[in-house]
């Protein structure tokens, strides 16, 4: 092909990608709304109303220049003080300034990966805007993202080397000690014999129909979110001096933690879902949990995607729990409440929901108690659901590489 050729494929793609982006967008610069409280400065609010006047004149440079001030300057603060802290309204703005930053680029370059990129990080540090509008625009450039930009390495070469080293061997489950496994209870049975007396059990039969049984692999995940940039856990647990959380892509997480023996990360994400609809579409709320006191819209839905080796230290959650496991094994002891004081929690607020036992490698010289404390174990393999009561105590280790949904609910 002519390099005449090349350059005429390329302008048409560029096009064909602004126009479908210009399509998600209202049509007049009126009704792309931007309102905000007065806990927005003045001054970052003109600056966003500039923005949108040089977008919808065609002035793109000077676009792309605002809305990476606006960026920036809403970054700092996103980054001063508790996440917890932060007001919606800087959230917005942010978004705001990656949304406009996006289109400018898309009007301009054809590095569809970095627009992708910037994209993430409205979704992972914005709010909603537009009705989602950030989840749409990631969609369409995912549409016309070039497959040379995939990996060289393919995943599938490097699974056939690993086979056997990402499975050990599961341990013991001791007599008397494994979790009841119950298949498709009634709701009115598990109420009872489960709910209200809060008691761990195993469900199957439940996610069978679930299609990510069938879908997911860690090839299929790399085709439906490897160029998305996510939040990774280094370490192999969060309670580790070198634990830390680092940003990079779904590709490259898969690459340096999923296929590398020598390093531990873990995907941990309570906002995967939502920043990817296309696995959210695989998989389904338990009817069970409508036996709670919640609506369906206060179920957090978590990912935990990781390699063999991965673990959860001993700790308790606020909210009823179900562990739906997709992908690989994990081993899993639970402790009730009732066995707190014998579990040694951190003393710090911040972990204080946390055991400081190590528990299948314990210092029973520092912690003495913890041979006293009595507990149910098992192994979660595929396709199977466990339910973790509200409080009770959880240890989990991944046995292979194992992706894992949680919910939870109150």
């Amino acid at each position: 092909m002519s390099k005449a050729n090349l350059s005429d494929n390329k302008m048409s793609a560029t096009c064909s990608l602004s126009e479908e982006l210009m399509a998600l967008l209202p049509q007049t610069k009126e009704s792309f709304k931007l309102d905000f409280s007065e806990k927005v400065e003045k001054s970052v609010v003109i600056l966003l109303h500039q923005a949108r006047e040089l977008f919808y004149e065609g002035k793109m440079n000077e676009c792309l220049k605002t809305s990476e001030t606006i960026r920036d300057y809403s970054w700092e603060k996103l980054n001063t003080g508790t996440w917890r802290d932060v007001d919606k309204e800087w959230r917005r703005v942010y978004s705001y300034g990656c949304l406009l930053k996006v289109l400018c680029m898309c009007f301009k370059t054809d590095d569809i990966g970095e627009a992708i990129r910037v994209c993430d990080m409205g979704l992972l540090m914005g709010a909603s805007i537009l009705e989602d509008i950030l989840v749409k625009v990631v969609n369409v450039l995912q549409k016309h993202l070039q497959h040379g930009k995939r990996p060289e390495t393919k995943i599938e070469e490097l699974s056939k080397k690993k086979t056997k080293s990402d499975h050990t061997l599961a341990p013991a489950v001791k007599l008397g000690t494994a979790v009841p496994i119950l298949q498709c209870p009634s709701l009115e049975f598990f109420r009872k014999n489960y709910l209200v007396p809060q008691k761990p059990v195993i469900l199957e039969g439940i996610a069978n129909h679930w299609p990510c049984m069938k879908k997911w692999s860690v090839d299929y995940i790399q085709e439906i979110a490897g160029c998305r940039t996510v939040p990774v856990e280094v370490g192999s647990k969060y309670t580790d001096e070198e634990w830390s959380q680092r940003l990079m892509t779904v590709n490259e997480f898969i690459s340096k933690y999923i296929m590398n023996k020598n390093d531990i990360g873990y995907l941990a994400q309570h906002q995967l879902f939502d920043q990817i609809p296309e696995l959210k579409q695989d998989i389904c709320i338990p009817d069970y949990c409508c036996l709670g006191s919640g609506e369906e819209d206060d179920i957090t839905i978590n990912a935990w995607f990781g390699p063999a080796g991965t673990i959860s230290p001993l700790h308790q959650d606020p909210q009823q729990n179900f562990l739906a496991q997709v992908l690989g094994r994990k081993y899993i002891q639970l402790y009730s409440p009732e066995e707190s004081e014998s579990l040694y929690p951190h003393e710090t607020q911040l972990l204080h929901n946390t055991s400081q036992v190590d528990v299948e490698n314990p210092n029973l010289i520092k912690f003495p108690k913890f041979t006293e404390a009595s507990y149910q174990s098992c192994i979660l393999n595929p396709g199977q659901i466990l339910f973790i009561p509200v409080k009770y105590w959880h240890y989990v280790r991944a046995l292979d590489i194992s992706f894992s949904v949680s919910f939870w609910w109150s």
